[in-house]
């Protein structure tokens, strides 16, 4: 199975196709080329500019710059022929190294620990080293006259980099691909005269053989596998092609489009429906090529160009008027596990009994004590009864016993309502010394099973294991991924109120799915309330008499304070009125909330993926923090009534969090103007009030300090002047 992730966007563009490409740069970077003739270095992950070049306004980039990983260098070709070399800390692109080449280049290319290769207009390869040491080298002209490069490539076959172009002459397409390190050069003869023509091509390599995938104008991908073992390149050979996957609804002929490999068995395709039912052209697909069915889309209503990259597990797409970074995901597929089939492999329990047993390495126990205590009688299963309970009721057979052996071979491949019987026959038996060991056990069979097989989901055991309180997070690390492809709600509260181990990219993810989901989706699901209603319902039954009662409380009023605003206007903010303030999520969601709120965490780690949320996420997630720091200072102590609820401080932290994960964001949001401007206000009128404290506070102790104490009877009465 793949899927699409929520995606975000990396930079703006200026015009439609303003992209030449976009460049790996090292671990989470990227080197973009606009035709605007900038070089701009972006950390994908902060999702803001590290470096910027420009050239001269009479200059052009007229190919993708480079990131050369042996040297840290970045390499960029300037009108056709000069060479631009830089680093880093270089600011002034004129000052950097400069040389000029005897011919035109098209393209460099570049992979991990290899030397650059740069590939010229007329179909010559030459490392980037040897050019450097002589520039004006004399260079053969490989195509013939007319004959253009419309695309390149370049991987590694048998450790060597083999360079690919295809070229085109009147309405004949050819492939070359040449051996730098061997100097051997093959020809390939593309028949293109069926299909319409070649939109897009990519390599990929399966099992040492390397494949050639070309989409075509009228919707079909065709694979086309390339032999490079003969020595000699005289012979001109015709491409083979056979057909790998017929997109839909692509009657009329397809303007641009791209394809793209992302594993064995799943391809990107971007510019071409993704079913019949789509009226929109330009989006976004993932198939897979062994079922021929479509994982996931995504479509582009502003509009796509024919581009696009795939670094990181993230796929790179300029559309509209912005380059957007979508994340995705691919799983090995299996018609087994499509259908729910899939078999656990006989080496699963081997795998997970390998877990140490300190009682059995210290004192030597054996495993008969467990075989013992699984293997009890029902009657020293279960207490006596008094049967008058039971008058009229059905008596069923008691459970007959099992060995740990038997109990582990059943989880694996009985339905999940036989799993949780039994599972509940063990929990009843379980032994101290041996309890926690039992459960990671059980719990990781359960987990691999899920993983494995689709339709098979056991939530109730899930649940019951999880309540034992003897798993955490890194015992079984799976069950959280699980449970939340499931979106099981119910487990995810349950798991957080249990795991004290749980890392900030799996709480992070447990907020995304809360924010992201319907009040609809969460009605018929069990979530533990807490005391949630305890102060989220009182603003729903208040009295008219209530609302119109002014609001003094902690000691100052709000609507006092309305005067120093920031922008001198009277406003109707519910933080400074005397409007009670309404909760922005339902019961249910705000209990999910909480718990993210009460989590561990540590602010170096949890900063980076609260930068994953959406707009609309943070605003939602924002409005209830408000919410929550109003009810706070709505009391005097600053604690909500009840149990599992935030702390004021920990609200106030959370807040602080969010903003400076999505400070740039939230500035430039229009919908979040408002809501940025009420925060600002009430946090003003607190520091406000806070200093007229202190300033009390000290005035106070001064006046202790000054004047000493005196009996003066039983009754007396003095006044004190504060100026």
């Amino acid at each position: 199975m793949a899927r699409l992730c929520e995606g975000f966007t990396l930079c703006s563009l200026s015009s439609a196709a303003a992209v030449r490409g976009v460049e790996p740069a090292g671990l989470d970077r990227v080197v973009v080329t606009r035709e605007d003739r900038t070089v701009t270095v972006y950390k994908v992950s902060d999702q803001k500019p590290v470096g910027s070049w420009t050239v001269k306004q009479t200059q052009k980039i007229l190919c993708p710059a480079i990131y050369n990983s042996q040297t840290g260098e970045f390499v960029v070709v300037q009108d056709h022929k000069v060479l631009r070399i830089w680093k880093d800390e270089d600011v002034n692109l004129e000052r950097t190294f400069k040389a000029t080449l005897a011919g035109n280049i098209y393209q460099i290319h570049t992979l991990p620990d290899i030397e650059p290769l740069v590939l010229f207009e007329r179909g010559s390869v030459r490392q980037l080293d040897a050019l450097l040491s002589d520039p004006q080298q004399e260079l053969e002209s490989v195509l013939s006259k007319d004959e253009v490069i419309r695309w390149s490539d370049i991987l590694l076959e048998a450790g060597s980099p083999v360079v690919f172009f295809v070229t085109k002459k009147g309405g004949m397409y050819h492939l070359y691909a040449e051996k730098v390190s061997h100097n051997i050069r093959h020809k390939f003869k593309l028949d293109s005269k069926k299909n319409g023509c070649p939109l897009s091509f990519v390599l990929s390599v399966k099992q040492e053989s390397i494949i050639l995938l070309c989409l075509y104008s009228n919707g079909c991908i065709y694979k086309m596998p390339l032999s490079l073992n003969r020595n000699s390149s005289d012979q001109e050979q015709v491409l083979l092609q056979s057909l790998l996957l017929k997109l839909p609804s692509c009657e009329e002929s397809l303007d641009h489009a791209a394809v793209l490999v992302l594993d064995e068995t799943h391809i990107a395709v971007l510019g071409a429906p993704h079913s019949h039912q789509c009226t929109v052209k330009d989006s976004l697909s993932i198939w897979n090529t062994k079922f021929q069915t479509l994982q996931g889309w995504k479509e582009f209503p502003d509009g796509s160009y024919g581009q696009l990259w795939c670094y990181y597990g993230k796929l790179f797409v300029p559309h509209g008027k912005v380059l957007t970074v979508i994340p995705f995901t691919c799983e090995t597929s299996s018609l087994a596990a499509v259908l729910g089939k899939l078999k656990q492999p006989d080496t699963a329990v081997k795998a997970i009994s390998n877990v140490v047993s300190w009682n059995r390495m210290l004192h030597d126990e054996q495993s008969a004590e467990l075989e013992q205590t699984l293997s009890l009688t029902p009657a020293e299963r279960e207490p006596t009864r008094n049967l008058r309970s039971r008058k009229g009721q059905f008596v069923s057979p008691p459970s007959q016993p099992i060995s740990l052996e038997q109990f582990l071979s059943v989880i694996q491949t009985s339905a999940k309502e036989e799993v949780d019987e039994q599972l509940k026959i063990l929990l009843r038996n379980l032994q101290e010394s041996n309890a926690q060991l039992i459960i990671s056990q059980i719990a990781t069979i359960l987990v691999s099973r899920c993983k494995t097989q689709v339709k098979f989901y056991p939530q109730k055991a899930l649940m019951n294991i999880v309540k034992t309180q003897m798993l955490s997070y890194s015992l079984c690390p799976d069950l959280m991924e699980v449970a939340l492809q499931e979106a099981d709600y119910s487990l995810l509260q349950l798991c957080l109120q249990q795991f004290p181990d749980i890392p900030e990219a799996v709480t992070c993810a447990c907020l995304k799915l809360f924010l992201s989901a319907n009040d609809s989706d969460l009605e018929n699901i069990p979530v533990d309330l807490g005391s949630v209603a305890s102060y989220i319902e009182l603003d729903q039954n208040l009295s008219k008499a209530q609302e119109k009662m002014e609001i003094v409380e902690n000691g100052f009023s709000p609507l006092l304070l309305e005067e120093d605003s920031c922008d001198g206007k009277q406003t109707h903010d519910p933080l400074q009125t005397n409007v009670k303030p309404t909760c922005p999520v339902s019961l249910k969601r705000a209990a999910l909330l909480n718990e993210i709120l009460l989590s561990s965490y540590s602010e170096s780690f949890l900063l980076p993926f609260l930068k994953d949320l959406s707009v609309p996420q943070v605003m939602l997630f924002l409005q209830y923090m408000q919410y929550l720091y109003a009810k706070h200072c709505e009391t005097v102590n600053i604690k909500l009534p009840g149990t599992r609820i935030p702390t004021v401080n920990q609200v106030l932290d959370w807040i602080s969090l969010l903003l400076d994960a999505h400070f740039t964001v939230l500035v430039m949001a229009t919908e979040a103007r408002e809501l940025i401007t009420h925060l600002h206000k009430f946090i003003r009128s607190q520091v406000k009030f806070y200093s007229q404290l202190s300033k009390i506070e000290g005035s106070l102790q001064n006046l202790h300090q000054l004047k000493p104490k005196k009996n003066d009877g039983l009754y007396s009465i003095e006044v004190i002047e504060i100026f």
